[in-house]
């Protein structure tokens, strides 16, 4: 039987939760939240769901479903923490963007990028999902590109010189990881009128396709059909 699965979109401004593409719920994030304040929230809202397992996307480096550091835009406590204890359920954890990335995956090389808060990137190719920390390349001023393509360099740089910098990333970044194409998520992808050639708008239901391909399994050899690296 196919498993029904929960998908947790952890992002700094918002939780979103889904059973199915249509059917979500969400409730604020920020420097507060903890994993066990979103434990607590999340379970009335869910109550009336049924569900065999989780997937997480989580916005901090995530390896060996285990998250390793703690995330800039949360509270703290979410390293180590037990969530398939918490949950009663098993739970696959991902970084956030790569989630979103495994969800709008088509084929060939494809880069993906977020922009939200922060930069989320993830590269996919065949059957393997690179979680990327793009946002931590150095940039200008001292700054790192995060800095001036995330939620505080739009409000800091006004949307016509936002524009202008994402725009000039995205070719970059695709060269230098010879990707075929870019998928573009994040609330922030929208205030881009027109995209370079070889990007494309992606959407933020991407994220519930990405959290149900965690748990496919290859039929041939019964194991995983997705390698996260």
């Amino acid at each position: 039987m196919k498993k029904k699965i929960l998908v947790i979109d952890v992002g700094g401004s918002n939780v979103k939760l889904m059973i199915s593409r249509r059917e979500k719920r969400k409730f604020k994030s920020g420097l507060k939240l903890t994993p066990r304040a979103i434990v607590a929230q999340m379970k009335p809202l869910v109550s009336h769901w049924k569900f065999d397992a989780i997937s997480m996307g989580f916005p901090s480096p995530v390896r060996d479903g285990q998250i390793v550091t703690e995330p800039k835009h949360l509270g703290k406590g979410w390293v180590g923490f037990d969530f398939e204890k918490a949950f009663g359920k098993p739970v696959h954890i991902i970084n956030d963007a790569a989630m979103q990335a495994l969800g709008s995956y088509r084929g060939h090389r494809m880069l993906f990028l977020g922009l939200g808060t922060g930069l989320g990137s993830a590269l996919v190719w065949s059957n393997y999902v690179l979680p990327l920390e793009l946002g931590d390349l150095p940039y200008r001023n001292g700054s790192i590109i995060e800095d001036y393509l995330g939620k505080p360099g739009l409000a800091r740089l006004g949307e016509r010189a936002w524009r202008r910098d994402v725009e000039h990333a995205l070719v970059q970044l695709k060269k230098s990881l010879i990707a075929d194409y870019i998928v573009l998520g994040g609330g922030n992808a929208k205030k881009l009128d027109e995209l370079p050639q070889g990007v494309e708008r992606g959407h933020n239901r991407n994220a519930f396709l990405g959290g149900t391909r965690l748990w496919q399994m290859d039929p041939r050899t019964r194991r995983p059909k997705w390698q996260i690296l």
